[in-house]
């Protein structure tokens, strides 16, 4: 990857499909249920991107992004996608990509085995979590085997915070609970953890004071600006952006359900400074990835 010729470095989009396979049943009507809640019909079709039709997405747009699947199977029953699959087609469209992968907290020691070996053998260089689609706090003890592996081997850990478009509108939410995404209770990790490279995920809404007071507390935590157009981020966020945490703001979309085209184009519109906007679409990555 060529860092310094791409336009921007997107930190979030998703391998969204759950496995190589059909979907599983009820992934249609999940689907259907984010695609009305992001306003794109990708999802509700049965449309949405395969991971190297997102690199060609891309790399047509000189953009590099960090790609993910979710591992919520406990919590959801839908299969994830393979991480050792994301990290092959990653692997052969290195100039536009970079692989992270996902693992329940729940598989534990297990778990552990795995990130370790997803490091050193596939190139894997960080690990997104979804509190929320996967069911726990992220304080809680039983994920600080998962975390020290990750930590150990240098990898980053993405955490989704604030509200989720998952299950929104569903029946009972589809048995998702807002309250595992409080980005307060990353402060403990960011404690605990203090050599782990921390992301909070999107704006934080209804809690957005708690993450970027751990931001700007902990050197360790950073947030990336996904999930949400630019145009609806709240004063705060922005006045935070532009002052005492523009080395810690990332550019992120949350592809496919915002695209990078709509992201960019709205924060185009909205007040950054000259001198920060670099650093939120390209530099900030550049440092964090150390690429």
């Amino acid at each position: 990857m060529d860092f310094d010729k791409l336009a921007a470095f997107d930190f979030h989009t998703h391998a969204e499909e759950p496995c190589c396979g059909p979907r599983d049943d009820g992934y249609d009507e999940f689907q259907a249920a984010m695609a009305k809640y992001f306003r794109n019909p990708a999802g509700a079709q049965g449309m949405l991107p395969t991971v190297e039709q997102t690199a060609a997405y891309y790399r047509e747009r000189n953009i590099g992004c960090v790609i993910f699947p979710v591992d919520a199977e406990r919590e959801t029953g839908f299969r994830r996608y393979s991480n050792e699959e994301v990290a092959r087609i990653a692997a052969g469209n290195g100039d536009i990509m970079v692989p992270f992968a996902s693992i329940d907290p729940a598989k534990g020691k297990a778990g552990a085995r795995e990130a370790r070996r997803l490091v050193r053998e596939f190139g894997v260089r960080g690990f997104k979590f979804h509190p929320t689609m996967q069911g726990f706090y992220p304080n809680d003890r039983s994920a600080y085997v998962l975390y020290e592996a990750i930590e150990e081997e240098g990898a980053i850990a993405l955490f989704h915070t604030g509200q989720t478009g998952v299950g929104a509108g569903m029946h009972g939410g589809m048995g998702m609970r807002l309250k595992y995404s409080n980005p307060l209770h990353l402060d403990d990790v960011a404690v605990d953890f203090p050599n782990l490279r921390i992301i909070l995920a999107h704006p934080s809404f209804p809690w957005q004071e708690e993450a970027l007071s751990v931001a700007t507390h902990k050197p360790n935590v950073y947030i990336d600006m996904s999930g949400w157009s630019p145009r609806y981020f709240p004063p705060i966020l922005i006045q935070y952006a532009n002052t005492i945490l523009k080395k810690k703001m990332l550019f992120g979309s949350d592809w496919p359900a915002i695209t990078p085209d709509r992201w960019l184009a709205d924060f185009g519109r909205i007040d950054i400074r000259d001198e920060v906007r670099p650093l939120i679409l390209k530099e900030n990555a550049r440092t964090l990835l150390n690429l």
